[in-house]
């Protein structure tokens, strides 16, 4: 059987040459880096059980359940993804863990009666459907080209900043030290050795900067009095997720309802990541690697509810720490898949990450949140402006990816659906820009340039001949023919034709 692209790499020997994201690095940095990663997110995963939990009226220690299944699943996910099995996985260096898009639907869901057991039953019938539709979502990525990736990508970047501020300032806004200057100052302070680290001419330095200054951030916090890791020994060392622990699920019609439409959202969120760390990595990102990684998100939003966690999709603020090492390697993330699956079976490693105060993570987040953007505008400077609608669908994706960031009570009195689908500024954004790139694009001929035949747009014409010379992801940059791994083809003799 002749090898694909999608299976070659280093250690098959196919046609295809080696995978950014199929890099091996020794095992210390392959751990360091994957460390890396638990912490960038480490804040995001545990809020969405702390927020249910307590909208449920659980107790303390149900709640600390709820977070280590969110830190086990959560690592099974990643593993999945990065790791991948037949059909399940996009092998890409993608972060899982519970998704924000369904907190809403799911705090509504035990205000209303229903409990958490109506919250389980509803994901596990949402995340069947989104497994079977999964194919047919990732069949619209030609319905991606930059002007829409690049639009996502920075609504990503942008839409995450409110988070970094939060984090800077607290985290939580009942604490009477929120917002105060000595928390400002801790994450001035990590900000400010994130850049001096990144600056050090020695690229392992470099590489782990974000790291580095998390845990001196932390010591920092630590003689200030501003962190304490004396809670670090209560409660257990080992813990396995218990099956059904909170109850066996059941199945109401309206939560399944309003969860369905939490999965349209993730499915969207999750395929606009996979696309976003294609392009950051520079690897090919086609229909069925998109597929793999819908399905493996939902694989793992089917199974969570079993040991009581919630949805899974991909982390954006870890792709904007792909971003910003440059670590491409997608065993990176793997390890930092199996870090979580430890966090989860062991609860007292779990209390030493929680230790870091949340300014530390604010801190260090402005700069992984910032990358995203910037890698959303690099994308857009591939975009072709002239004699088309491309600036008009970039301005109004990115402003409608905006408002709920902006007003986050806009769509307070619309229907629960419509707020479902539209109160996420990643979801927002990519509706806009997809239903705008069919509508300007390819709905409606003669209204942009990138429709016209490319003999009437440039006067130019490439032979077959060439063009059976060149692959997918080869480019052209200052007058040099680029491999889509970055080494330059050489230029045949006068004469003669390359091959």
């Amino acid at each position: 059987m002749k090898p694909t692209d999608d299976d070659a790499g280093p250690e098959t020997g196919g046609v295809a040459t080696a995978r950014p994201e199929d890099e091996n690095l020794p095992v210390t940095s392959t751990f360091a880096y994957g460390f890396q990663h638990v912490l960038s997110m480490y804040g995001g995963i545990i809020a969405v059980p702390l927020i249910v939990g307590q909208a449920a009226g659980l107790s303390a220690g149900d709640i600390g359940i709820l977070i280590a299944a969110a830190l086990f699943v959560g690592g099974l996910a990643t593993l999945l993804q990065t790791l991948g099995v037949p059909l399940l996985g996009c092998r890409l260096p993608l972060v899982q863990g519970v998704s924000f898009s369904g907190v809403a639907t799911m705090v509504a869901i035990v205000s209303d009666g229903g409990g958490l057991s109506a919250v389980y039953g509803a994901i596990i019938v949402a995340a069947a459907v989104g497994l079977l539709i999964a194919p047919v979502f990732a069949k619209i990525v030609r319905f991606f080209p930059p002007v829409v990736t690049g639009s996502v990508i920075t609504t990503i970047g942008l839409s995450l900043m409110p988070v970094a501020a939060n984090w800077a300032m607290g985290g939580n806004k009942t604490a009477p030290d929120y917002g105060s200057v000595s928390n400002l100052t801790l994450a001035a302070v990590t900000l400010a050795l994130v850049l001096v680290l990144s600056k050090v001419g020695v690229a392992a330095i470099s590489r782990l900067s974000i790291l580095l200054a998390i845990v001196l951030g932390t010591l920092v916090a630590v003689a200030v009095g501003k962190t304490d890791f004396s809670k670090v020994d209560d409660g257990a060392i080992v813990a396995f997720p218990t099956p059904f622990h909170l109850g066996a699920p059941t199945f109401d019609v309206a939560a399944i309802v309003g969860m369905l439409i939490v999965m349209l959202v993730i499915l969207t969120e999750t395929m606009a990541d996979i696309l976003a760390v294609g392009e950051i990595i520079g690897t090919k990102t086609d229909s069925r690697r998109i597929a793999a990684g819908l399905r493996a998100d939902m694989a793992s939003s089917l199974v969570a509810p079993v040991f009581g966690s919630f949805p899974q999709s991909a982390f954006a603020q870890n792709v904007g720490l792909v971003a910003v090492t440059r670590v491409k390697s997608r065993y990176v993330v793997a390890a930092g898949g199996l870090i979580l699956v430890l966090l989860g079976l062991l609860p007292v490693l779990g209390r030493v990450v929680a230790a870091v105060p949340t300014a530390v993570l604010g801190g260090a987040g402005i700069v992984l949140f910032g990358t995203v953007a910037a890698s959303g505008i690099r994308t857009l400077a591939k975009v072709e402006y002239r004699d088309n609608m491309n600036l008009i669908i970039v301005a109004t994706s990115i402003g409608f990816g905006m408002i709920p960031i902006a007003a986050p009570a806009f769509y307070e009195h619309t229907p629960s659906w419509f707020g479902t689908i539209f109160h996420s500024g990643i979801s927002s954004a990519a509706v806009m820009a997809i239903a705008l790139n069919l509508l300007f694009n390819h709905l409606r001929p003669g209204s942009s340039r990138a429709e016209q035949p490319a003999t009437a747009v440039t006067g130019r014409v490439v032979s077959p001949r060439d063009l059976e010379c060149l692959v997918e992801g080869d480019r052209y940059e200052g007058g040099r023919l680029i491999d889509r791994d970055g080494i330059e083809v050489a230029r045949a003799p006068e004469g003669l034709s390359g091959h």
